[in-house]
């Protein structure tokens, strides 16, 4: 347990705690929204300060980062907890966690932010991804481990729900390196299925592009909640308000958690996004989830030539050079190196 950051005294019993979006008004002896952070006398604690549910060795690109040292490792870390309560999480059994059992201690492997870099080095990979849950709630310990890792010259990940304040965007920012958040779709889709709001994540998006974090976009595509042309375009537009050079994953949905009552997502469906981002401007846009349908290659947008080949998460070939295209030298941008 740690005391937490960016938080302030309401009186003697409330704190506000000024972490993610929703700025919890917490009474004494109770959390916040994420069930991570609770209030002890006037002093807000974060519960999951260390206390690792999982870590593994991944392809970059399962992130999905597509232009970040393509074909390296990330060592990927998690705590349990999220400030969203999405009906198709996939990772719904530790992200949930608090809300399914808020009687239990918070469970995880107690680490230490040296040890994760430790790992992350002789692992051989070049980065460490805070993923599987919302990292923003569980920040302490990534900021910890964060500046660790840049002092061994790894890179520092986010995958992220994008629900962020200013304030804690800003503390994380100088620190990331890729921040892969999703947006997931209109104002509507955030209040009925992830009970929250579309304004903050589009603030963060706009925010970490401006700190220097290389960001991509991905959206879940789900049949009957945000497939429409009108819902994929205004989110191609705004990308495009952004950078139209910013990656744009659309990703085929599976059945899971509380939503089963819908089908998978119809390849027909991701291709119909990407020809509305293409028509809206946006160089990069890549089919997630459907392997070995050429969705996933990226193509100079000068030339058209396909200058990293991939199927699923593994790269088949890379011939960027120098972040360029081999046949046109039209910069590329990402994080090659």
């Amino acid at each position: 347990m740690k005391e937490a950051m960016l938080y302030e005294r309401i009186d003697e019993a409330k704190v506000r705690c000024a972490l993610c979006a929703h700025r919890c008004l917490i009474g004494d002896g109770k959390r916040g929204i994420c069930g991570l952070r609770e209030n002890r006398d006037g002093t807000l604690y974060s519960l999951a300060f260390g206390k690792l549910i999982a870590t593994n060795i991944d392809p970059v690109e399962k992130k999905p980062l597509f232009h970040f040292q393509p074909g390296s490792h990330t060592y990927s870390v998690a705590s349990v907890g999220c400030n969203f309560r999405c009906a198709h999480c996939q990772n719904y059994d530790i992200s949930q966690y608090p809300h399914a059992h808020p009687d239990s201690p918070i469970p995880g492997r107690e680490t230490a932010p040296d040890e994760v870099v430790q790992a992350a080095l002789q692992s051989g990979c070049r980065s460490i991804s805070y993923t599987y849950t919302e990292p923003t709630v569980w920040l302490e310990f990534c900021l910890d481990t964060a500046r660790r890792a840049r002092e061994h010259g790894l890179k520092n990940i986010f995958v992220s729900n994008g629900y962020m304040t200013p304030e804690s965007a800003r503390t994380i920012g100088p620190l990331l390196d890729g921040n892969n958040i999703d947006l997931k779709g209109d104002e509507k889709f955030y209040e009925h299925i992830c009970k929250a709001h579309l304004g903050p994540v589009k603030d963060t998006i706009t925010l970490m592009k401006e700190l220097g974090v290389w960001v991509e976009v991905t959206t879940l595509v789900i049949p009957g909640h945000n497939d429409s042309d009108r819902s994929l375009t205004d989110i191609a537009e705004f990308i495009r308000s952004v950078d139209p050079a910013m990656p744009w994953h659309v990703t085929r949905f599976s059945p899971t958690y509380k939503m089963t009552d819908r089908p998978p997502t119809p390849a027909g469906t991701l291709r119909r996004a990407v020809e509305i981002g293409q028509a809206r401007g946006l160089k990069y846009i890549y089919e997630g989830n459907i392997p070995g349908q050429g969705g996933e290659d990226t193509v100079c947008p000068n030339c058209g030539e396909t200058i990293i080949n991939r199927i699923g998460f593994n790269v088949i070939s890379n011939r960027i050079k120098t972040g360029a295209c081999p046949a046109c030298s039209t910069p590329q941008p990402g994080v090659w190196q």
